[in-house]
């Protein structure tokens, strides 16, 4: 019996149909798609990403092609058609598609039969890093205290080793000091021996004295209390002269600067440590305080100023310390002012409601550089005062506070709550915002916290236990990454992302390269209170600038060990183009040393 015709009909059809006797199967034809990744990302304005497919096919042999759905407006997709074969790609440009992560569908069809996989497209954001330099970028990093009853005990309550260390370790320049109620040192015009106490005042004076750069600036930001109508420092100044307050602003010079300090009622007062103070800054917002308009402060300057000086001639001023839109003062000041001027001040807080989204928040920060180049502006009307620098003595998220009972000293009526975005990773984002487009400005030199030792909305750490808080951190890499002694020069670049993503790049005088992103992206614009953000990816594209030897990625965001601190991991395998994954709320610190 010949089986072989047979044998050769039915071996191509044994696994869809079995052969011979004993009962039969069946199998569906069609395709099935598989990809190289199921992730992938593509960056604004930058070549396209591609991703490899491939095809499983069972009982056909049609033509395949692929298409692509899901992408979002501004995004393309081309595709590598399989055809009569089973290997194809997708090749994704994000082209000006938003920011973002997207889920994607490839389809893989011969019209009859048809696969699916998923992919998921994150939209990142690039920065291209041009040759070149723009200008000089110098920024120092300071914060500040105000002692006061509420305040003096922070060294003593703290171990006064590890809280100096803290503070030293944070670089600050010319810390600054604000005494206030009983931290102002003269309290009667009369001879009692009690007229004056230094001892809140130096209870966090003389601390600071000895650290950071040993050269704090002393704001002297209220007059004894009888030098105002009622005995009440936030009525009127009954002199308005300000003879009176010159007095007591010399005795202050004469404390901590002139070896022996002052004779008063048959005391001798003097600072014990030695150490002078070199800056003085001349009262606080006089724009919102007692009553005084900008021409009678600029009468208090111009007598407080030449007093000081009589004292010690070395030392440096301060002027306005103004708030809450008072640029217009700067030019009543320029056309006053006859003393000596070193620098003017203003504060810049983002919110007085805790209410304020972190959309609301965000959008303010270029408004602080509005008002700092009015400034500027306005002082420039005076020759003289031209290139006078504008300080940022108090710098936070929020400015309320408790008036008393729990409520808020901003908004009558309403709850006071601790704004936790003074600490959170918000402030990660936020901070470094403020200071890249203060710093840009090129007027701004010195950005200080307000301030140090307080709670999670205000402090860089924990008054009652001197924990370190989220926002030391912060300003901590602001003063190592960016110090105003490195000789940095602004580098020229293009961001696609110039809206949510805050780009500084600089070269140092070393030939160091520094690049720091930070992600400002609010995840739900209509609803964010202290939300977490929105994740954002950049390619950092460094290839004009050379060859690098070695290089490094810091990070801080919601994972930064509060405790420790952030750690810097190398970039490995180091290229001209480095990706930066940003988990929400953050800034990374790229470092490229050549």
């Amino acid at each position: 019996m010949k089986i072989t015709k047979f044998a050769v009909v039915c071996a191509p059809l044994l696994l869809a149909l079995g052969c011979g006797g004993g009962g039969s199967s069946s199998t569906v034809s069609g395709i099935s798609l598989s990809l190289a990744s199921n992730s992938t990302v593509a960056f604004q304005g930058q070549p396209a990403v591609t991703v490899n497919a491939t095809l499983t096919r069972t009982g056909t042999t049609g033509s395949v092609t692929l298409g692509v759905t899901g992408l979002p407006q501004g995004a393309t997709a081309a595709t590598q058609a399989p055809g009569a074969g089973n290997s194809g790609s997708v090749a994704i440009s994000a082209g000006t598609a938003a920011a973002g992560t997207y889920p994607l569908t490839v389809t893989a069809s011969d019209g009859t039969y048809s696969g699916t996989a998923g992919l998921s497209l994150t939209v990142g954001a690039a920065a291209v890093i041009a040759s070149g330099t723009n200008g000089p970028f110098s920024v120092a990093m300071s914060t500040a205290f105000q002692p006061a009853e509420w305040d003096d005990a922070y060294f003593t309550l703290n171990p006064q080793a590890s809280t100096l260390t803290n503070l030293n370790n944070l670089g600050p320049h010319h810390i600054r000091l604000q005494g206030v109620s009983e931290g102002v040192p003269q309290g009667s015009a009369g001879t009692t021996s009690t007229a004056w106490n230094f001892s809140v005042l130096d209870a966090i004076v003389q601390p600071v004295l000895g650290v950071g750069d040993h050269s704090p600036e002393f704001q002297i930001a209220k007059a004894p209390p009888f030098m105002y109508t009622g005995n009440d420092s936030s009525n009127t100044f009954t002199d308005l002269t300000f003879a009176q307050f010159a007095g007591y602003a010399q005795s202050l010079v004469e404390y901590y600067n002139v070896a022996g300090g002052f004779m008063a009622n048959g005391n001798t007062y003097a600072s014990p440590s030695g150490l002078p103070v070199t800056w003085w800054g001349i009262y606080n917002e006089p724009s919102i305080n007692n009553s005084l308009d900008a021409t009678q402060y600029s009468t208090m300057y111009n007598a407080l100023v030449p007093a000081m000086q009589s004292a010690d001639p070395t030392i440096k001023f301060v002027g306005l310390e103004m708030c809450c839109g008072s640029e217009d003062w700067a030019l009543t000041f320029a056309s006053n002012v006859t003393a000596q001027v070193d620098a003017v001040a203003s504060h810049y807080y983002s919110s007085c409601d805790q209410l304020d989204s972190d959309a609301t928040v965000m959008a303010t920060v270029p408004g602080f550089v509005t008002s700092v180049q009015t400034i500027h502006s306005n002082l420039s009307t005076n020759p003289a005062l031209t290139n006078t620098p504008v300080w940022v003595t108090e710098n936070n998220v929020n400015a309320d506070y408790d008036a008393g009972n729990g409520m808020s000293a901003c908004n009558p009526g309403q709850t006071f709550v601790t704004d936790l975005r003074g600490s959170s990773p918000f402030f990660a984002a936020w901070r470094p915002y403020v200071f890249s487009q203060f710093g840009k400005t090129g007027l701004v030199p010195m950005l200080y916290h307000w301030d140090y030792d307080a709670d999670p909305q205000f402090g860089e750490v924990n008054y009652n236990n001197g924990a370190l808080q989220l926002s030391y951190w912060v300003d901590y890499e602001l003063g190592q990454m960016l110090p105003p002694t490195a000789g940095s020069q602004l580098l020229p670049y293009t961001a696609a992302d110039s809206a949510e993503l805050e780009t500084l790049p600089v070269i140092n005088s070393d030939g160091s390269v520094v690049i720091m992103v930070a992600n400002h992206t609010v995840n739900n614009p209509a609803t964010d209170n202290n939300g977490p953000g929105a994740p954002r990816t950049v390619l950092v594209d460094v290839s004009a600038l050379g060859n690098f030897s070695s290089g490094s990625l810091l990070t801080i965001d919601l994972n930064t060990s509060v405790s420790t601190g952030p750690v810097a991991a190398p970039v490995t395998p180091l290229t001209p183009q480095i990706t930066i994954p940003l988990n929400g709320y953050s800034v990374a610190f790229l470092t490229l040393t050549p």
